[in-house]
Order: C-alpha cells, then sequence, then structure tokens
C-alpha cells in the first residue's frame, strides 16, 4: 500500500511540474522553489515528459488532485461538470490558464451542433474565445450578452464577441448599447428598438452561455463606469458582493433591489438558469463571494476556477 501510495505521489508531482512548466509558464527555478525540489530534479522530470510523447498542445497528465477537487465542489453546488487548475502567483497567467481550459471545455461542448452561443465579457472570457478550436455546423451563431462600455478595450462584450464568431466561422449579434442607461426610463425608451429588442431575446434563446463575474474593488473595468461609480457606496451598503452579467447581487444570488439593476442592458441571471449549457469562468481570491453567490442561486451548471477558490467554495455553508 504504502509503495503505491509512493507512486501516485510521483506521478501527481510530474504532472504539477510538467503543467506548471509547459501550460502555466514558469521557469525551472519558479518551479523549483513552488514544490521544494531541487532545479536538477524539475530538469529531469520535464526531459522525461517530452521523450515519453506526454506533451502536445497540452500536458496530457492528470493533476488527480485538482480533478477530486472539482469533483467535491461540482457535488456541492449541483453542477454537471467543474475543471479546477493549479494556483498561479501572476495575475494575468492565472486568467490565461482558466480561460484556456474553459475553450477546451467549450470546444468539446459547441463541435458539430447547430446553436446559438452566448458569451460575457471580461479577460478571462478573452482567452476563453481565442482558445476555442470546434466547429459548429453553418446555422450557428454567437450573441454578446451585455451591452458594452464607453473605453476600448479586447475584453469587452463586442471585442469578445467578434473575436468568438470569427474563430467559430458564424454570424455575430451585437447588443449595440450601454450595459447602463442612466435610469430604467431610459432603458424602456431604448428598448423601443426593434433591431435590440431582437438581439436581448437572442440572448434568451442562446443554447449556450459564457460569462464570467466581477467584484466590487473600485479598480474594475465596471466599476470605472461613472453611473457605477456614483452608486458604488450605495450597492455595498445595500449588500452587493459582485457583479453578473451587469446585474448586482447579494451573497446569495439575489440581485438587490437598486436602479442599476432596473437600467442595465444584459441578459437577466434567471434566464441563465434556462440554458442547457452555462459556463461560469472566473478565478482569483477576490472574486470568492461572487463565484459562490452564482454557484449558490444556481445560475450556472458548469465551472472553471482555479485551486484556492475551489477550496475556498467546499468550506463554511453552501
Amino acid at each position: 500500500m504504502a509503495e503505491t501510495t509512493g507512486l501516485i505521489d510521483e506521478e501527481l508531482e510530474k504532472a504539477r511540474i510538467a503543467w506548471l512548466y509547459f501550460i502555466g509558464g514558469q521557469t525551472q527555478q519558479e518551479i523549483a522553489q513552488r514544490m521544494n525540489v531541487t532545479r536538477l530534479k524539475v530538469n529531469k522530470i520535464i526531459g522525461q515528459v517530452r521523450q515519453q510523447g506526454n506533451v502536445q498542445i497540452n500536458v496530457n497528465l492528470p493533476l488527480t488532485d485538482c480533478i477530486e477537487l472539482a469533483d467535491k465542489v461540482s457535488s456541492r453546488y449541483d453542477l454537471i461538470e467543474t475543471i479546477v487548475v493549479p494556483d498561479l502567483d501572476d495575475f494575468m497567467e492565472q486568467k490565461r490558464v482558466i480561460g484556456e481550459a474553459a475553450g477546451s471545455l467549450a470546444s468539446g461542448l459547441i463541435e458539430g451542433r447547430d446553436l446559438g452561443v452566448g458569451v460575457g465579457s471580461g479577460r478571462t472570457l478573452s482567452f476563453v474565445v481565442r482558445t476555442v478550436s470546434a466547429k459548429p455546423k453553418f446555422d450557428s451563431w454567437v450573441v454578446g450578452l451585455t451591452g458594452g462600455v464607453t473605453s476600448g478595450s479586447t475584453s469587452n462584450s463586442f471585442a469578445v464577441a467578434t473575436t468568438f464568431a470569427h474563430i467559430l466561422g458564424v454570424q455575430c449579434h451585437y447588443l449595440t448599447a450601454p450595459i447602463y442607461c442612466a435610469n430604467p426610463e431610459s432603458r424602456n425608451a431604448l428598448l423601443l428598438n426593434d433591431e435590440l429588442t431582437d438581439v436581448l431575446a437572442r440572448t434568451e434563446i442562446a443554447d449556450v452561455g459564457i460569462v464570467s463575474c466581477g467584484n466590487l474593488q473600485m479598480d474594475t473595468s465596471l466599476t470605472q463606469i461613472r453611473v457605477v461609480k456614483d452608486n458604488y457606496d450605495a450597492l455595498v451598503k445595500l449588500g452587493a458582493v459582485g457583479e453578473f452579467m451587469g446585474c448586482f447581487l447579494d451573497s446569495f444570488g439575489n440581485p438587490i433591489s437598486h436602479f442599476l439593476n432596473e437600467s442595465v442592458i444584459a441578459l437577466p441571471p434567471d434566464k441563465m438558469k434556462l440554458k442547457p449549457i452555462s459556463i461560469l469562468v472566473s478565478g482569483g481570491l477576490n472574486k470568492i463571494p461572487i463565484i459562490r453567490a452564482i454557484l449558490r442561486a444556481g445560475y450556472v451548471n458548469r465551472l472553471v476556477t482555479n485551486e484556492s477558490v475551489a477550496h475556498a467554495l467546499l468550506q463554511g455553508p453552501r
């Protein structure tokens, strides 16, 4: 039994070193310090992995502890599937590997099917759409699930949806409106436009939803929008822990009572529940409250995140 356990530990160590080097982009010295082993051992394992043909586009070695962690999260929050990737110290590298893992998941769900795919915004999702390699049937389409922001970025809703549609080779539909209107009345006025309401309806009938979420720290792109910044203190006072497709939620996933939630141009969270495939792609310790809220409310049926977030989701009350 002890011998078997030792072999499993060796394989796990090999898998983690290979993952950190080939996927996580860390140097051999960084890996050696992180895992408290010699650099010589790291170099030897990387060479073995190459010789054994375990390195392709990704590392064909299972990280069993991440798989076990994912299974526990799925069970606790009634998810169809969870993918957990190792923690990385670099902020953008962590987003990249979470996004790429979600892209691989989405590829398998989209390949060869006739469907509508809704996609949100954010830096992590920009990595998702660039990683997808699937080709759906010709009549498939992509739709942005939220309105836009005024500052340009490769991670805003229009750019993410455009890139996704281009990679899939399908038509793209946009919510060509700001994500927040000044008040509910101006939102209602905008929705008198038939083309806009048609696209909003399309966000509801999309078979797939691939989304992220945002915390309420003041350095996020969403909290820099003037109307959000002006109401930031009120949102916090009302118990908001973050936003999901522009809708501000409390710790149990309920939309808070604030006019911004009645002024948003986006798919409502409760409509995400109706989708056969809904994937939340998000990680980082600062996202734990909003990720937990989304899972508590059952808005999505799949999750892609990192180890520390998965561990936190298993602590305390569901």
